[in-house]
């Protein structure tokens, strides 16, 4: 599809969505605007040098109208040329990131009356509401005419401050304002207007986060420093081998594999973050990276949290690399001892080139030949002694970490610039949104829905996560419907039991499957588009979403049912995750949802005692804004010094 901003003389236009557009097209913000890419707003006046453009381009915005639009010196700031209406494309020199040190989370989270918000000047405050008031512009026609005073009706964001004072932000500052957001159950305090004790809170954090960029740009600078293996660039099969991809990609899929791969060509090791809502294509670009190691003789480790899916990637793997001299592995509980013992000796021998498993590849017995790449599928969902394990691995080849829930640790690790991250933002072609309900448990609701999707020749998840009764559920459902081939699933089962079960509902001979929650992870079965979840009142807010990503994944409709009790039964909990999961049902929702989980259940220490204290103080969004302007001006001080050295020295 053609994207492009359209702006013309007398549009009636929305600031801030134009800033956060300008942003997603890969522009970045500035306080003046000197090259191409950038833009800069001051009041009512929007400058933007779009891509392709000669000179840049300046819109007066008044009361939301857009008034001239013309070309300027961005020198002498005169006037160039005037224009009725222009196109503005998406830059695409610009590495394009849905994360921005401007706008970083504004894209994701909501503010509603009543949170708590802070302004950048003068801190945490509660959010009121929105109220137009009539403000007299002064804006200068020309020297010719009198200045016009008459009063324009003006939206602002009220904010309420302790004692009751109130500060009136207008529409063109909103940018100013993010919501409070800290990971602790307790409530914000709120500061005084007009008070020093802002300006003395920003000044400490400020201090503080300079000491902390220092010590991230220095572990920086060491893992820089260490040598790693510079991988070939694409050879003709790797061309062929991506020219097989049955989808069309999405332009995040592509440049996430651009990315990765321009990494593995560099001599230091990869450590790079793929994240993605589910279901947004992430394994592709981790299967791009696997083979582009094979191609240089280079083994290829692949972790994952549940047997299941490391039974699905096996299955993806060896289907999509049918036709290459690539032998792929597999270790689980699924594989018998006997079938385990081969599995090991071939790949301490090198003749397995890719060997995906849970952390049984973590096992002492499990040695390589030749590792030259690491691909982690939810790093969070491994314990503690895995991820010392895994840190031992960076040390040893490149690592790739695939993840669908970015929040808090990989946005504030993204946003101050410590780790290397690509953002899969865009859903696939014709991706449509998971309609997501809340139902009794009523069998004739139930029924329905089980019919409707047999009917159009798709597949059911089923999910009940009791083993004591679940056989008592599925036999419940054949006789709602006794046409359909109905199956049992969970983790109590014989690895090969489970297995066969399985791959039965891949290959569309189980029509319905009624299982625990081992198929909350990555699994991918294209013609199961519904799911119905029991007793959906018991799960975190992240498993619900994660659950729901199990459907959806071609281009027609996918429903989630949740069947919960009557709401006087249900905890203040869980009425706030089923509200939650219910309110964000669209596309790429994974960021509202980890935010909105965080917010429910609090997130405890995540980045150490000191960060936690600082985050509480001034939230987590102003904290990753103060953070990365430290990186930012400490790289530029480096810079300079390492200049002003080689004058010297010269």
């Amino acid at each position: 599809m053609f994207k492009s901003l359209e702006f013309l003389v007398g549009q009636k236009v929305n600031i801030d969505e134009i800033l956060q557009t300008l942003v997603a097209y890969g522009y970045t913000r500035a306080t003046k605007v000197f090259k191409e890419g950038e833009f800069a707003l001051r009041g009512g006046v929007l400058d933007m040098w779009p891509a392709n453009f000669e000179v840049p381009l300046r819109l007066d915005i008044d009361d939301d109208v857009i008034t001239s639009i013309h070309g300027f010196d961005p020198i002498s700031a005169e006037n160039i040329d005037d224009h009725a209406i222009v196109l503005v494309l998406p830059y695409k020199t610009s590495p394009k990131s849905v994360f921005s040190s401007e706008i970083p989370l504004n894209n994701f989270v909501d503010i509603e009356q009543g949170d708590y918000v802070v302004h950048n000047n003068h801190g945490i405050g509660r959010f009121v509401g929105v109220k137009d008031f009539d403000v007299v512009h002064t804006q200068a026609w020309d020297d010719s005419h009198k200045r016009d005073k008459s009063p324009k009706r003006t939206q602002h964001l009220i904010i309420e401050y302790k004692g009751g004072d109130t500060l009136f932000v207008p529409k063109h500052d909103i940018h100013l304002v993010q919501k409070y957001v800290s990971f602790t159950k307790r409530p914000a305090r709120l500061h005084k207007l007009g008070s020093k004790e802002w300006v003395a809170t920003r000044k400490a954090i400020e201090k503080r986060l300079r000491l902390l960029a220092a010590e991230l740009l220095r572990t920086q600078a060491l893992r820089a420093q260490l040598a790693g293996f510079s991988f070939s660039k694409d050879t003709e099969w790797q061309e062929e081998f991506e020219a097989k991809f049955p989808y069309k990609e999405t332009p995040d899929q592509l440049k996430a594999s651009t990315e990765t791969k321009a990494d593995m060509e560099q001599l230091r090791p990869m450590d790079r973050l793929i994240c993605g809502d589910v279901g947004y294509g992430k394994t592709e670009v981790a299967m791009r990276a696997a083979f582009k190691a094979v191609m240089d003789h280079k083994q290829v480790a692949i972790l994952v949290p549940t047997t299941i899916l490391a039974e699905q990637h096996y299955y993806n793997f060896s289907k999509r690399l049918e036709g290459f001299p690539v032998k792929v592995g597999m270790l689980s509980r699924f594989r018998t001892k006997h079938e385990q013992q081969l599995i090991v000796k071939e790949t301490a021998e090198g003749k397995v080139d890719i060997v995906i498993g849970t952390h049984r590849l973590l096992s002492k017995d499990v040695a390589f030949k030749d590792l030259g790449l690491v691909i982690i599928d939810e790093e969070q969902r491994f314990g503690v002694k895995s991820k010392e394990k895994l840190k031992h691995f960076r040390l040893l080849a490149d690592v790739m970490t695939l993840t669908a829930t970015p929040i808090p640790r990989t946005l504030y690790m993204a946003l101050s610039g410590a780790r290397d991250m690509s953002v899969i933002s865009t859903p696939p072609t014709n991706r449509l949104a998971v309609k997501t309900e809340l139902i009794p448990f009523d069998e004739e609701i139930i029924e329905e829905a089980l019919k409707r999707e047999l009917g159009r020749g798709g597949q059911v998840f089923f999910l009940h996560n009791r083993v004591e009764n679940i056989e008592t559920i599925a036999d419940s459902i054949r006789q709602l419907v006794p046409q359909a081939r109905v199956a049992v699933g969970h983790g109590q089962m014989s690895g090969r039991i489970l297995e066969e079960i399985m791959l039965k509902f891949l290959k569309r001979e189980i029509d319905i499957l009624v299982c625990t929650t081992i198929v909350e992870s990555g699994i991918d079965v294209p013609f199961a588009n519904t799911l119905i979840v029991n007793h959906a009142d018991k799960f975190g807010l992240a498993d619900l979403h994660q659950l729901r990503g199990r459907v959806g994944r071609l281009d027609v409709q996918a429903y989630a049912y949740f069947v919960v009790p009557r709401r006087e039964a249900q905890s203040e909990v869980a009425k706030q995750r089923l509200k939650a999961i219910e309110k964000h049902s669209d596309l790429g929702a994974g960021f509202h949802i980890a935010f909105e989980d965080l917010q429910i259940r609090g997130a405890g220490n995540l980045l150490g005692a000191q960060q936690h204290g600082f985050i509480t103080s001034i939230g987590f969004d102003l904290y990753c804004r103060l953070l990365k302007e430290s990186i930012e001006n400490l790289k530029k001080e480096v810079k300079i010094n390492n200049e002003t050295h080689q004058l010297k020295k010269n």
